[in-house]
C-alpha cells in the first residue's frame, strides 16, 4: 500500500465508534511481546467477526481516536540484533503473512501499521499461547473456550474472495484492471459506458461494492491486474520463468517475472516459454524438422494447471524452470488428489479461478488436461512425465527425447502406466500392440513390450482387464484403479 492508500485506511478506521476484536489503536511502543500478543488476538478476533484483516495502529489515541503520531518505527525496530518483524513472524503459529507499514501521515505525524490476516483453520498462537480481544481488552483465548471452538469450526473466506485493494472509485477499477481483456477473451462486446463494465465485474465477484466505494478481490487482481505490483497481497503470485544453461541450476541464462495478471499475460507467457525451447530433430512420422523439442499444447496445459491448482494461501509462486534436458513446472501447495490419479480425477482448489480460466479458453473444460499432455508426450515419443510433491510444492517435469534403451526401469514402468491411463480415459484398453506403438517397437520385438508390461504389472500399477482371458495375444490391461 502506498502513502495515499494508508492515509485513507487510517481515516476510515478512526471513524469507527470504538476499538473492536479486530482493531486496536496505540500511541507508542511498549514491548515486542505486547505486539506479538496483539497480532494473535487481532487475527483470531478478525476470524470471529468475519473480517479479512485485523489492524494494529501506532500513532492514534485509543479513547478519542485522535491521530497523534508515534515515535515507533515498526519496519526498522530491532529485538536484540534481529528485526522485530522477523522476530514476531517466527514466534507466531501457524505462520501468518502480516504486513508492516510505516509512513508520514503529514509533516509532523508518523504512523506505523500492522495489517494482520484473519485466522483461518485454527487459532493463531504467540509463544505457544493464543489471545483474543474482549471489547478493548486482550485476554488469553483459553479463558473463552466457546470462542476457540468457533475459530476451529470457522468456514473461512476463500483466498479468491478476499480483498486485494479497497476504497476505490469506478475509474480506479478501470485503471488497475484490464477490463478490455475480460470482454475480449469471453468474446463479449465491450459495454458502451463505465457503468456496464462495473456491473459485469460485480456480477463476477471480481470487484465488490461497499457503500460509495469499490474493492478489487484477489481473484480480480490475479487474473486482470495490469501490474500485479500494484497489489501487495498478490504480487508474490507473479509467475517466474528461469532458463538455465545446463542440467542443473549452477548457471542462469535468463529470468523473467511476469508482472501481468494471469488472464492478461497468459498468451505472452506461453509464447515466451516456447521461444526458449530448443528445436527437435525429426523423430518418427509425426514430427517435422522444425518442431519444438516439446509439444506446445502440453506446455500450455501444464502452465495453466500450475496456475489453477496452486494453493493460493501458501507462500510462493508458480515457477517454470527450463533446463537443457527437461522443463519443471511447479506451484505452491500439495495436490488434493494423489498424483497417480491426475489423469482421471479432478478436484478444484480454486473454483472461481478455474471457472474463469476455462471460460476464457486457457485450459480444458473438464478434468485436468493431463490426458492431452500425455497424448502429445507420446506423439513426440518423449519419456513419461514425472509428478513430484515436496516442501509444500507440486511439480510436473516433462523431459526431452530419449530412446527406449536410455530409459531406466522406473521410467519404462511410469510410461506404461501413463499409457494405460490414457487408453482408459479414451475408452480403450492397453495391449502389447498399443504399447509397441507408443515406444515405436518393431512387431518382431514384441517381447520387449511384454517385459515392460510384466514389470508394470508386478509394480501394481496395472491389472489385467479380463483375468479369465487365457489368450496372451489378445490380453489387455487397465490402470490398477480402473
Amino acid at each position: 500500500m502506498n502513502t495515499q492508500e494508508l492515509t485513507a485506511l487510517i481515516n476510515e478506521l478512526v471513524k469507527l465508534p470504538a476499538e473492536s476484536e479486530w482493531l486496536e489503536f496505540k500511541h507508542n511502543f511498549h514491548s515486542p511481546e505486547e505486539i506479538g500478543e496483539r497480532i494473535s488476538a487481532l487475527s483470531n478476533g478478525a476470524c470471529l467477526q468475519k473480517q479479512s484483516y485485523g489492524y494494529l495502529i501506532f500513532g492514534v489515541q485509543d479513547k478519542t481516536h485522535q491521530i497523534l503520531g508515534t515515535t515507533f518505527k515498526a519496519k526498522s525496530h530491532k529485538k536484540g540484533n534481529e528485526d522485530l518483524e522477523h522476530w514476531l513472524a517466527t514466534r507466531l503459529s501457524p505462520r501468518i503473512d502480516f504486513e508492516v507499514y510505516e509512513f508520514d501521515y503529514d509533516e509532523i505525524r508518523h504512523i506505523s501499521v500492522y495489517i494482520i490476516p484473519a485466522a483461518k483453520t485454527q487459532p493463531i498462537d504467540f509463544l505457544h499461547s493464543s489471545y483474543i480481544r474482549v471489547g478493548s481488552i486482550t485476554r488469553k483465548l483459553n479463558d473463552f473456550p466457546e470462542k476457540a471452538a468457533k475459530i476451529w469450526r470457522n468456514e473461512t473466506i476463500s483466498f479468491e474472495k478476499e480483498m486485494a485493494k479497497a476504497n476505490l472509485s469506478a475509474s480506479d477499477i478501470v485503471n488497475f484492471l484490464s477490463t478490455q481483456t475480460y470482454f475480449d477473451l469471453l468474446k463479449l462486446p465491450y459495454p458502451s459506458n463505465q457503468a456496464g463494465v462495473i456491473e459485469r465485474f460485480l456480477a463476477e465477484n471480481l470487484i465488490v461494492k461497499d457503500k460509495n466505494s469499490y474493492s478489487i478481490t484477489k481473484i480480480g487482481a490475479i487474473l486482470f491486474a495490469k501490474n500485479l505490483n500494484d497489489f501487495e497481497s498478490v504480487q508474490r503470485k507473479s509467475i517466474r520463468v528461469i532458463v538455465y544453461k545446463g542440467k542443473n541450476k549452477v548457471e542462469t541464462i535468463r529470468e523473467q517475472i511476469s508482472p501481468k495478471g494471469y488472464a492478461l499475460g497468459f498468451e505472452d507467457l506461453v509464447n515466451w516459454i516456447n521461444s526458449q525451447l530448443p528445436a527437435n530433430e525429426e523423430i518418427g512420422k509425426a514430427l517435422r524438422k522444425d518442431s519444438r523439442m516439446y509439444p506446445e499444447i502440453a506446455i500450455r496445459e501444464l502452465v495453466a494447471n500450475a496456475l489453477i491448482h496452486q494453493d493460493l494461501s501458501v507462500k510462493g509462486f508458480p515457477m517454470i524452470e527450463i533446463f537443457s534436458d527437461r522443463i519443471e513446472i511447479s506451484n505452491p501447495g500439495n495436490p488434493l488428489i494423489t498424483p497417480d490419479r491426475f489423469i482421471d480425477s479432478y478436484i478444484s482448489r480454486n473454483d472461481k479461478l478455474a471457472d474463469l480460466m476455462r471460460r476464457m479458453g486457457f485450459c480444458e473444460e473438464k478434468g485436468s488436461g493431463l490426458d492431452k499432455v500425455i497424448f502429445y508426450n507420446e506423439l513426440y515419443q518423449l519419456p513419461p512425465i514425472n509428478v513430484s510433491t515436496n516442501e509444500n510444492r507440486t511439480g510436473v517435469t516433462i523431459y526431452s527425447y530419449k530412446s527406449l534403451n536410455d530409459l531406466d526401469k522406473k521410467e519404462k514402468i511410469r510410461a506404461c502406466y501413463q499409457h494405460s491411463c490414457l487408453k482408459w480415459v479414451s475408452h480403450e484398453k492397453m495391449t502389447n500392440q498399443s504399447l509397441r506403438e507408443r515406444f515405436s517397437i518393431d512387431d518382431k520385438n514384441a517381447a520387449i513390450a511384454s517385459r515392460i508390461i510384466k514389470d508394470t504389472f508386478e509394480a501394481g500399477k496395472i491389472k489385467e482387464d479380463d483375468p479369465e482371458n487365457k489368450s496372451r495375444k489378445h490380453r489387455s490391461y487397465v490402470p490398477f484403479w480402473a
